[in-house]
Parts: C-alpha cells; sequence; structure tokens
C-alpha cells in the first residue's frame, strides 16, 4: 500500500495520526492552563477561543506534491504543520503576550517564526504563526512533533475567514481588483484593531 492509499483508507490514516493527535493535545492542555491561570489571577483570559485541526489526507498529498517531497511515509516528517491549532485573542498585544507565556515551557522548543502581523502576507492576511516542537509519549517511547499554531485577534480571523470563504474553489479566477477589495478590507481591520485595543487601555488605565 503506497502513501497515498495509506492516507486515504480510513483507518491506516486513524493509525497514522495518532501522534500527531496526542501532539495537539499536549499543546492545547498548555493553552488552556494559561487561559485557567489568567481568569484566576485576573478574572479575565487574552485567549477567546482555541481550535485544531489534523491536515486532511489531500492536503497533506498536495503539499508533499509540492515540495516535491518522495511519496512515502518518512516524508511526513519533513511538514510542520500536520497538527494545527488557532488560538483567537482578543487584541493584538494579547499575542505577544499569550505566545510568550507558551514559549517559556522548558518542554517546547520554537522551531520557526513567522510574523504576518507586521509584516502581512501580499493578500492582506495578518497572523502570528509558531512552529513548536512537543514530547509525546508513546507505548513505543517519546517522540517530538512539530505543531503549527496561527495566533490572530478576532478581526483577523473575521477576514481570513470571510476571505477564504469568497476565494474558495475560485482562487485562480478572482479578478485583481476583487483581491485588491480584499487587501484594503484586511488594511481597514488592522486600523480597527488599533483602535479598539487603544480603547481597551484608556478604559482599564482609567478603571486603575
Amino acid at each position: 500500500m503506497d502513501l497515498k492509499d495509506e492516507l486515504n483508507d480510513h483507518k491506516t490514516f486513524w493509525k497514522i495520526m495518532q501522534p500527531y493527535r496526542q501532539a495537539i493535545k499536549v499543546m492545547k492542555m498548555k493553552l488552556e492552563s494559561i487561559d485557567d491561570e489568567l481568569k484566576c489571577e485576573n478574572g479575565y483570559s487574552p485567549i477567546h477561543n482555541i481550535q485544531s485541526r489534523i491536515k486532511s489526507p489531500e492536503s497533506i498529498m498536495d503539499k508533499l506534491q509540492r515540495k516535491q517531497y518522495p511519496l512515502e511515509r518518512q516524508s511526513l516528517e519533513k511538514l510542520n504543520d500536520i497538527a494545527g491549532l488557532r488560538v483567537i485573542c482578543h487584541y493584538i498585544n494579547d499575542i505577544q503576550y499569550i505566545s510568550q507565556l507558551l514559549i517559556m515551557h522548558d518542554d517546547i522548543i520554537l522551531v520557526k517564526k513567522m510574523n504576518y502581523i507586521d509584516y502581512p502576507k501580499d493578500t492582506g492576511c495578518r497572523s502570528l504563526h509558531l512552529v513548536l516542537e512537543v514530547p509525546v509519549y508513546l507505548k513505543s517511547g517519546k517522540m517530538k512533533l512539530p505543531v503549527e499554531i496561527q495566533m490572530r485577534t478576532i478581526a483577523m480571523d473575521f477576514w481570513a475567514s470571510l476571505e477564504h470563504e469568497i476565494l474558495y474553489k475560485n482562487k485562480d479566477q478572482v479578478s485583481q481588483d476583487i483581491c485588491e477589495e480584499l487587501q484594503q478590507c484586511a488594511s481597514r481591520m488592522a486600523l480597527t484593531d488599533l483602535q479598539m485595543q487603544k480603547i481597551y487601555q484608556k478604559v482599564h488605565k482609567k478603571d486603575g
């Protein structure tokens, strides 16, 4: 059975992905622990929502082919985003704060950091991407696996979700005018993000 058949066979795919599901659980537990601690200390947590996913068989095969990796199981080790989490925060400053608290964990290794907030993608997409290596304990022993974490504000996630819905299955057929309109929307959302953060800081400075 070649890799494509293995990934398309539900039982085999479920077995191959088991360590990656464990890696997501480990990372999600760490984030939920941070969330709980901040709520206990301050009565408030910057984390609005945590979402997780395992990359689909189709997406895995597509990425392996784009990267021109051999279509074999060992090539999965070259992909950093099979296990993924999305952390939605309220404000821009929250993203940096939560990411720092996460990276401070002794058993986590920062593999890669991509700052698309200060340096947005050409599409207008903004987020902070972290690739973190986490320990997973299996019956066969300990292994380390990468987990990709995308950190966004509510506004960034709103734009990204609608941009994906608009362009889904039509990305190659969208005119330049539409792409520019989406970029303009992203810029306006970024300004709103900054203004909302400033309002929040003013209110809480007054309360303090």
